[in-house]
C-alpha cells in the first residue's frame, strides 16, 4: 500500500478514533525500511510500503506484545469525543457543499458561522477553566 491507503485503513480499523497524519506516516515507513522491516518501492510512480520477510516474521513472534492497536486506540477515545468528530465530519461535509456550490454570500454567511463556531467552541473551555476559580479570579 501507498502511505495514504495505510492511512486510510488506520482510520477505517479505529473506526476513526486514529487519523495519522503523512507527516508521522512517512517517517515511520522510513524507519520500518531501515530496520529491514518494509520494503520500499515505486510501483505506478507512486511509492509503496509491503513487509520483509524480517516484518512478517517479527510480527508473528511479537504479535502479543503488538496487541490490537486499532481496539487500544478505539476505547481511549471516549464515545462523547466519537460523537464530536462525527458531527464535525457532518459539518465539514456541509461547507464543502456550499464552498463549492454556493454563492457569494452563501460563502461568506457560511464563513461567519464557522467563526462563531469556533469561538463558541473556545469560549466554552475557557468557562470550564473557570470552573474552579472564585469570583476574586483565585482558584479554591
Amino acid at each position: 500500500m501507498h502511505g495514504y491507503e495505510l492511512i486510510q485503513q488506520i482510520v477505517s480499523k479505529s473506526e476513526g478514533a486514529w487519523k495519522p497524519s503523512p507527516g508521522s506516516i512517512y517517517p515511520a515507513l522510513s524507519q520500518l525500511e531501515d530496520e529491514g522491516l518494509v520494503l520500499i518501492e515505486k510501483v505506478d510512480g507512486r511509492k509503496t510500503a509491503r513487509l520483509t520477510d524480517e516484518g512478517r516474521q517479527f510480527v508473528d513472534e511479537n504479535r502479543k506484545d503488538l496487541g490490537s492497536p486499532w481496539d487500544d486506540v478505539r476505547s481511549s477515545v471516549g464515545g462523547d469525543a466519537m460523537d464530536l468528530r462525527g458531527l464535525i465530519g457532518l459539518l465539514m461535509g456541509a461547507a464543502g457543499q456550499v464552498a463549492a456550490v454556493g454563492t457569494p454570500d452563501q460563502v461568506k454567511s457560511a464563513s461567519e458561522v464557522l467563526t462563531d463556531a469556533r469561538r463558541s467552541l473556545y469560549r466554552i473551555l475557557a468557562e470550564d477553566d473557570r470552573a474552579g476559580e472564585s469570583e476574586t479570579g483565585v482558584e479554591e
